[in-house]
């Protein structure tokens, strides 16, 4: 329930409430009595969130079509111009209905109004957030997250390439995931902020042999290098904790599973990011230093 509540932004109690007084959305029990959502409850749980967020009331949306639903959703979006939450669980159905024209819409728009360093900072990071959720719920299939993720690495690809090169003299950053760790969207958001910015990137890509790394920090000497630790295998651990001792002249910045973060001893030279906006505010002011 907490999963559906963070995912819908419906509370828990006004969920219930509205079972109790509404047919339109009952609940499966397992075997034991538990209560779970379907997919497609939860599809149907992100359009009335849309909705009651925006005007609709509840008694109205439960006589709605599911099709009147959809209309009246997509009227708001088209509108919204602050409403990150809805444009949130709007990308998350168009993955889910592996709808791409509603992904490049949504996208699009975000692009217009706020350029596309805010709309990879404010609306698809916080999303790949989401999606983790919506995995630990077991609420998508692995082709569902493939088909946004390809999506969304498109984007990212696109606009690094229209960038213009750094300067000879820009301070240098290389990016790698080690191998293990093959979730790359992160890796190439960090690699268009950088390059955004003015730095000299050297983008190795995932599933990097950590000997490899050792070897291209000793022949590029970057002033800075960024991973990310999501897969909380030991091995992954190890061989990441072997790069940073191995190179204690050169800056790690760190993002990913905060939990596995935490096991991470920070120093002068070992930086864990949050998210984007830290990581944004760090290269600026390292830039200024250089």
């Amino acid at each position: 329930m907490t999963q559906i509540e963070a995912l819908t932004g419906i509370s828990a109690h006004k969920l219930r409430m509205w079972e109790r007084r509404y047919d339109f959305l009952i609940p499966l029990r397992t075997e034991t009595n538990i209560r779970y959502y379907t997919g497609e409850h939860l599809k149907k749980l992100l359009n009335i969130g849309i909705l009651t967020r925006n005007g609709f009331r509840i008694s109205k949306i439960g006589k709605m079509s599911d099709d009147e639903i959809h209309v009246h959703v997509l009227e708001i979006l088209s509108k919204i111009t602050n409403g990150i939450k809805d444009e949130i669980n709007a990308l998350i159905l168009s993955m889910m209905d592996f709808n791409e024209i509603e992904f490049n819409t949504i996208f699009q728009r975000n692009v217009i109004r706020k350029g596309f360093m805010a709309t990879i900072t404010d609306l698809i990071y916080p999303f790949l957030n989401h999606i983790g959720i919506l995995w630990g719920a077991n609420k998508l299939i692995p082709a569902q997250e493939h088909f946004i993720s390809n999506l969304i690495r498109q984007k990212i690809i696109s606009a690094i390439e229209v960038l213009p090169l750094p300067s000879k003299d820009a301070p240098g950053i290389v990016l790698f995931l080690l191998e293990g760790e093959d979730h790359e969207i992160g890796l190439l958001i960090a690699s268009f902020i950088a390059k955004k910015l003015g730095w000299k990137v050297y983008y190795l890509g995932q599933k990097v042999p950590s000997k490899n790394i050792t070897n291209v920090l000793e022949l590029t000497k970057p002033h800075l290098m960024m991973t990310f630790l999501i897969n909380p295998r030991r091995e992954v651990v190890k061989d990441l904790m072997e790069v940073l001792d191995s190179q204690k002249n050169v800056k790690a910045l760190i993002s990913g599973n905060m939990d596995l973060l935490k096991t991470i001893k920070t120093t002068r030279n070992i930086h864990l990011l949050e998210n984007p906006n830290e990581y944004i505010q760090f290269l600026q002011k390292h830039m200024e230093l250089v």
